[in-house]
């Protein structure tokens, strides 16, 4: 569909004349090449997704973890404990 049905593959040069004549089918070549550009710019573009939603995953706010009490808040825990025993 991307290079609108065009098929290179049947695309050769013949060198010299008669049965002794060598074909050189240089059209597979170019069609494995589109081939190859396609499929490697269809993954190209997927990991790249995979990328940006990845990067969106980290960006997110992890929840902060709670503050260390003064040392005020401290040293009243120590004094209720010690009142409890």
């Amino acid at each position: 569909m991307v290079t609108g049905n065009v098929d290179f593959s049947t695309l050769a040069v013949q060198i010299g004349d008669g049965e002794g004549a060598a074909v050189l089918k240089y059209g597979m070549f170019i069609q494995n090449i589109v081939d190859f550009l396609i499929v490697a710019l269809c993954i190209f573009f997927m990991l790249k997704g995979i990328n940006k939603l990845n990067r969106k995953k980290e960006e997110e706010p992890e929840p902060e973890a709670p503050a260390e009490p003064s040392e005020e808040v401290k040293l009243l825990t120590e004094i209720r404990d010690a009142l409890k025993k």
